[in-house]
């Protein structure tokens, strides 16, 4: 068994309006300094040996991301994580 992590972001292109609401809080809060925020999606999956790379590209573009507006990564940790 793996554990594979599929991050996804909206593209750089697209509007975030929740990252930027989040943005806006935190010097509110009394965080300074920080410049941009991009809020996304963490995906973790268990799955056999056998599931390959061109499997979770698969996975990942056609149900936990949208490519008209997401971008994703894939992965693999290893087994001390």
């Amino acid at each position: 068994m793996a554990r594979v992590v599929v991050s996804v972001m909206p593209k750089t292109e697209i509007l975030d309006p929740q990252g930027q609401a989040i943005e806006r809080a935190l010097p509110r809060l009394g965080f300074e300094g920080v410049a941009e925020v991009r809020q996304g999606k963490r995906f973790e999956l268990e799955v056999d040996d056998s599931v390959d790379d061109a499997t979770l590209a698969k996975i990942a573009e056609s149900l936990l991301a949208n490519t008209v507006i997401e971008d994703w990564t894939v992965t693999r940790l290893d087994g001390d994580a």
